[in-house]
């Protein structure tokens, strides 16, 4: 307590520190007041009535931070942004002179990428906004009235350019606030829902009576082991021995210090389910809009797709688990290159004792990441298909916060806190 009220000392009185806080909650304030600013003209009951009845959008809104049930001017939230990540981070593996940008130029590389993620999003996020507008306009859905060529380009433009403002706002937050920018702007979104769905749990709960407090006990004691789970894979790692060999120089003596590599269990973070939920919405919202298509072969196809894809079903929960584990092995070998690491220990003179430095210790740390890796791939496909166990279990009951929700919240958190104590240290140092 005394260290948690020190800390609170700190912030306050640093200047520095005080205003990188401020500037997070006040851009994500800002971000709250753009999803609250809805598209003219639409059907909100009807809306209201879509978004609670379809699992899919119900999901697509969450990851929008709100933006969906309100038809906001964000309503595309920061999924366009991933999108152009995720494919990025595939030409990486794919493409010699991209990885080489990656593992060659360092952080000048790294910033190249990033500038051809925003770059690749915006025509990502005028795709995902004409598909979507006219996903809504149709008959099968009938939220937005039918709109004209130009109506519809300004709407397209209005909702890209609210996707790019809130990349923006989330780098902003990387570099002068705390934290990383867009994992905060979904961490605000799915905790701004909450306030809206305990009065609906609790209404729930008075319906049901008494017979259901058994569940009730049973679901917050899981969300409490969930919770635990997730604080000690996000925070285990595998420490691997490094020693520096003594180096004589003059009379000096260098060297000799005994160390280790940290390796983390689930170095991917919460960016598989992510990665998982993109590659899922896709082929779903496509399928969506050809559902009530004149052509009774494309319309078989497109009922049969949306019924695959369901997120209530056990084939939409197998392929969850299975892109989430796949994603996660993905992810560990595009930020953790053995041969890289396997180089700079011997460049600086250290090795790990009982292995032959060279090849040698890129095969040995190739093996070990691949080991704790299927503990954090496994641990993450379980916790994205929670729900679904859940309901199972449950009757089909839904809770406020699912399994990658309260994943995201929690790892989201426990990053933030670590930032926060990195900048005291430094402060103190």
């Amino acid at each position: 307590m005394n260290t948690f009220l020190a800390k609170i000392t700190t912030i306050y009185k640093d200047p520095t520190l005080r205003r990188r806080i401020v500037f997070t909650i006040v851009a994500l304030i800002v971000f709250r007041l753009l999803a609250a600013i809805p598209v003219p003209g639409i059907n909100t009951a009807s809306l209201s009535s879509l978004i609670a009845n379809n699992q899919l959008f119900g999901l697509l809104d969450l990851f929008s931070g709100g933006g969906i049930s309100r038809l906001s001017i964000v309503m595309l939230g920061v999924g366009p942004y991933i999108t152009a990540s995720i494919i990025i981070q595939l030409l990486t593996m794919m493409v010699p002179s991209l990885k080489n940008m990656m593992h060659d130029e360092g952080e000048a590389g790294r910033a190249k990428l990033s500038q051809y993620s925003r770059v690749l999003s915006v025509p990502l996020a005028m795709l995902q906004a004409l598909g979507f507008i006219l996903l809504l306009e149709s008959p099968a859905y009938n939220i937005i009235p039918h709109l004209g060529s130009s109506a519809l380009i300004l709407n397209v433009i209005v909702a890209t350019a609210g996707s790019v403002l809130l990349m923006w706002i989330g780098e902003l937050i990387s570099e002068f606030g705390v934290g990383n920018g867009v994992s905060l702007i979904i961490f605000a979104g799915i905790i701004a829902r909450l306030p809206g769905q305990l009065p609906q749990l609790l209404a729930q709960f008075q319906t049901a009576g008494a017979a259901n407090v058994p569940l009730y006990i049973l679901a917050l004691v899981i969300a409490v082991i969930v919770i635990g789970a997730v604080v000690f894979i996000t925070e285990a790692e595998r420490s691997v021995p490094v020693t520096y060999a003594k180096q004589v120089r003059g009379n000096k003596v260098y060297g000799g210090v005994s160390t280790y590599l940290p390796l983390r269990l689930n170095q991917a973070g919460v960016i598989p389910i992510i990665f998982a939920l993109s590659i899922l919405i896709v082929p779903a919202t496509i399928a969506n809009f050809f559902i009530s298509n004149a052509n009774t072969t494309i319309a078989s196809v497109a009922t049969t797709i949306v019924g695959l894809l369901n997120p209530s079903g056990w084939t939409y929960g197998l392929a969850y688990f299975i892109l989430v584990f796949l994603f996660t092995y993905f992810y560990t070998a595009v930020t953790f290159d053995p041969q890289q690491i396997s180089e700079n220990l011997q460049k600086s003179g250290a090795f790990i004792p009982g292995v032959r430095p060279g090849d040698s210790t890129m095969q040995y740390l190739a093996r070990v990441v691949t080991r704790i890796t299927l503990v954090g791939a496994l641990f993450l496909g379980v916790i994205a298909i929670l729900p679904l166990i859940m309901q199972g279990f449950t009757g089909g009951t839904s809770f406020a916060i699912g399994g990658t929700a309260l994943l995201i919240v929690v790892s989201v958190v426990i990053d933030l806190i670590k930032k926060v104590d990195a900048q005291i240290a430094m402060r103190e140092y």
